[in-house]
């Protein structure tokens, strides 16, 4: 979860620079958190404490107000309409990284993953890209490697993880479409060498920087069990008290096999 967060704030500063190296600043002084931290929080919470996942989602959109909501969570949220809004867009999978840290048994993990976005994301890309993430983070989490990870997403979901990221960042464009920044996302993680280089490589693909790197950060803590102490010190300094306590709650829970 905190890679997930690491992830976005990281990439915060560079989804309208775009950057197509992997060579940059990691940590500027002008880091955020955005709403896919907001919302990756919310998630944890309603896995904590067993709440609602609408009223959850809304409940921090209100809380954490001018964060990069996308416009069409942002009138569903303002609405307090129960109904979804047929999204295919990435919302569903920057914030599903905590399910697949908090059970035991793919089957839930899909599962919960699927109602997690389905509250917003009811179009069958947007629930993909969220049931793929969560897999994603839970099969590394278990240990499988690489390649057992790739198989597994590429066989379930057809999703096609074989471009590499440097073809990829020769037309890659910002696409804030599951189907358009979830593989890209996996692929980051899967060609990388350690935590942070997953996240270089994820910011480097261009695009909706922060939530792409979000997604490949979730899976990356998962799969490496580190992220480096600078990068660490450097989310709990952007998060306020109340995303803190709920973050190592949800540690203390769930993901005691790494250290935060």
């Amino acid at each position: 979860m905190i890679g997930a967060i690491a992830g976005d704030i990281i990439g915060s500063v560079y989804e309208w620079d775009n950057v197509k190296t992997t060579e940059f600043p990691l940590l500027s002084d002008n880091i955020f958190f955005t709403d896919d931290t907001v919302l990756t929080i919310a998630t944890a919470d309603c896995l904590l404490n067993k709440k609602d996942f609408a009223h959850t989602y809304r409940q921090y959109f209100m809380r954490y107000p001018g964060k990069g909501y996308g416009g069409s969570f942002t009138k569903w949220a303002e609405s307090g309409s129960g109904l979804p809004y047929n999204s295919w867009g990435n919302g569903s999978a920057m914030r599903v990284s905590p399910i697949g840290f908090a059970f035991d048994d793919i089957e839930l993990v899909l599962e919960t993953a699927e109602k997690s976005a389905i509250v917003t994301h009811s179009h069958p890309e947007g629930i993909k890209g969220a049931k793929s993430v969560a897999a994603a983070v839970f099969l590394a989490r278990q240990g499988k490697d690489k390649d057992e990870i790739k198989d597994y997403i590429e066989n379930e979901f057809e999703y096609d993880l074989e471009e590499s990221i440097e073809s990829i960042k020769k037309w890659y464009s910002f696409d804030v479409s599951c189907q358009g920044s979830v593989p890209q996302a996996i692929r980051a993680f899967y060609e990388s060498e350690d935590f942070e280089d997953a996240i270089r490589k994820a910011i480097s693909i261009g695009g909706d920087s922060d939530t792409i790197a979000c997604i490949t950060g979730g899976i990356a803590e998962a799969f490496y069990k580190v992220i480096p102490e600078n990068i660490k010190i450097a989310v709990f300094n952007t998060l306020d008290e109340d995303m803190k306590k709920m973050t190592f709650k949800f540690y203390q829970h769930f993901i005691r096999d790494i250290k935060i």
